[in-house]
């Protein structure tokens, strides 16, 4: 076990050292890439900022207004509360589109039913198995151009139903 522990500590400074040696022998102006690249990333992120507001406005508009709460009630009539538990709807809305916020959610349903609850353990599974879909098609879409999107929302939407139901039956087992 020590030695993974070790590994796993020494992963980052071999793969730099990899990196930085390769570079070497390639005779590469390793400063001149970085600094290239730091430009790059840096006109990505003004190009995309407007969207990353946009999005943390609509997600804090959302909890503000009580809307998550209100959908909760909705989809707690028609969906059964043995398929979906009606209190984990608002993170299951939120994570299509912001992980953090969702994060926020899920300490919400911990400090609430307990981390060990059975919301607890199909909130944490949620979060592994869902997207932030909303976040990334517009992100990552806007940063390469795409304007078609085709199927990936459908395709999106669908995995992420998977997921919900898959945290949902490995969280009552658990």
């Amino acid at each position: 076990m020590k030695f993974l522990m070790y590994l796993s500590d020494a992963c980052i400074p071999i793969l730099l050292f990899i990196i930085l040696s390769h570079a070497f022998m390639q005779k590469t102006k390793v400063y001149g890439a970085f600094l290239e690249g730091a430009k790059d990333g840096f006109k990505t992120v003004i190009s995309i900022m407007p969207t990353l507001v946009g999005l943390m406005c609509a997600v804090g508009v959302l909890r503000a207004s009580g809307f998550l709460d209100d959908a909760a009630k909705w989809i707690g009539m028609v969906i059964p509360e043995q398929i979906f538990p009606s209190e984990l709807v608002p993170v299951a809305i939120i994570k299509m589109f912001s992980s953090s916020a969702a994060t926020g959610l899920v300490l919400d349903i911990f400090r609430e039913y307990g981390p060990d609850s059975m919301f607890g353990k199909i909130v944490s599974i949620m979060g592994s198995c869902t997207e932030t879909i909303f976040y990334t098609m517009s992100v990552y879409f806007m940063a390469v151009k795409v304007r078609k999107t085709r199927w990936t929302l459908p395709g999106a939407l669908c995995a992420t139903a998977a997921g919900l139901a898959a945290s949902v039956v490995l969280g009552k087992m658990i």
